[in-house]
């Protein structure tokens, strides 16, 4: 009898130890990011690194800045990883995030046909540039889906004191890779950021003729969501992440990740250090 019961005993804390190792396996963030992240491939290479030392799965719905954003202020989130800096400092402002942090960089760059008809390859120069490309109401291809690169393209055609409309101008209200294959199909230019050119495999002629704007530069920022507006974030999961993205070894990370050899991000780290 004792026999049995000490059985039962052995077998109720086995199957208690499972339950708490599943349910320390079970730990998991969801993340709203922007689009260029997740296609460039850099998710596949830190995530992994991330989870083997936390035991956390980060889970990724990838769309642009925009609906990220907007995901995240309705509580579908843990993190917000973006790249529209004065959207991410709203979206603190408001309560929505607790913190903005600086995580990382690039640039960026225009894209065209080897025609190039505007005559932009070699400008540094994007305001000249935009002005060239609607003077010659040569073909531009937009995303016109309120992503952050969406954004930055608005920015600049108002800088630059023209507002693009005409049958040149065309809004594919779709994401990154998509706009660039509507835009190598159609001859056009595309403005892209230059992580997600680098890792796009469809690129046809088209080559990168204006780069080295200081207004084309690219940050990009972290938060967590605030569990004030948003009671079921994981506060200390999210922070996790957000702690070693921007650790050394997080920041190590993001240097290290190559695609045809190219650096695609670069960490703030560096930029401080500059």
């Amino acid at each position: 009898m004792m026999r049995n019961i000490h059985k039962l005993v052995l077998a109720t804390a086995f199957s208690l130890t499972l339950s708490g190792a599943a349910s320390a396996q079970e730990k998991s963030i969801l993340v709203q990011s922007t689009t260029s992240t997740a296609n460039s491939g850099l998710y596949d290479h830190l995530l992994p690194l991330f989870t083997g030392k936390s035991n956390i799965t980060v889970h990724v719905v990838a769309v642009g800045t925009g609906q990220a954003i907007k995901n995240a202020r309705n509580c579908d989130a843990d993190v917000l990883l973006v790249h529209a800096r004065a959207a991410e400092e709203k979206f603190v402002e408001d309560g929505y995030g607790v913190q903005r942090f600086d995580l990382m960089y690039n640039d960026f760059v225009i894209v065209g046909p080897a025609a190039d008809p505007a005559g932009l390859k070699g400008m540094k120069d994007v305001t000249a540039a935009l002005n060239r490309i609607a003077e010659a109401e040569s073909p531009f291809a937009s995303r016109g889906d309120d992503s952050g690169t969406h954004k930055k393209e608005v920015s600049l055609w108002k800088a630059a004191g023209l507002e693009p409309a005409g049958e040149w101008y065309r809004s594919t209200g779709s994401g990154m890779g998509a706009t660039l294959n509507t835009g190598i199909g159609m001859g056009a230019y595309v403005m892209t950021d230059r992580a997600t050119w680098i890792s796009f495999g469809n690129k046809g002629e088209h080559e990168i003729l204006v780069e080295g704007d200081k207004a084309m530069f690219n940050p990009y920022g972290v938060m967590l969501v605030n569990p004030e507006k948003c009671p079921e974030v994981k506060q200390a999961e999210g922070q996790a992440f957000i702690d070693w993205l921007l650790s050394p070894e997080g920041q190590d990370a993001i240097r290290a990740y190559r695609v045809d050899g190219q650096q695609l991000f670069f960490p703030s780290a560096d930029s401080a250090a500059g």
